[in-house]
């Protein structure tokens, strides 16, 4: 499966930052996804639960037996360089990052976006954002 491919119909999809937490990032786009219709596999990823909305919640996506094709990223930014990191040990070569607190925040944040695509040079990721409201592809049921 091409990188395009899997970031426009994804058979599986990890979640990092999923939560049931109302009203927070991570707990809309799970339900979007769920309440969209998406017929793929769903991981939700969140060292701090052991479970969201009934699915068996992971610590890390390396903790992820199958193979995932998307990554949606919804943690802070400081995170997602080390999130990336794993995806791309994981062999994920598609990910959207939903986070904000890039290079619009500064000096710090454009070096944390620079070490970002440096990672997702290094291992081959198509990324999506960072800072970007998620992707919508109403014919795949994928509402992120």
């Amino acid at each position: 499966m091409n990188h395009l491919n899997q970031l426009l119909n994804p058979s599986s999809i990890a979640l990092i930052g999923a939560t049931e937490r109302l009203h927070s990032v991570g707990a809309k786009v799970f339900s979007n996804l769920l309440n969209g219709g998406f017929k793929g596999k769903v991981f939700p990823v969140n060292p701090k639960h052991r479970s969201v909305n009934n699915y068996a919640c992971y610590s890390s996506v390396l903790a992820i037996k199958e193979p995932i094709d998307l990554a949606v990223i919804v943690t802070p930014a400081n995170s997602v360089p080390d999130i990336l990191l794993a995806c791309g040990k994981k062999g994920i070569r598609a990910a959207i990052v939903i986070s904000a607190g890039f290079s619009e925040t500064g000096e710090e944040g454009k070096q944390l976006e620079e070490k970002l695509f440096e990672i997702a040079q290094t291992y081959d990721i198509r990324v999506m954002g960072p800072n970007c409201l998620g992707l919508m592809v109403p014919p795949n049921h994928l509402n992120l």
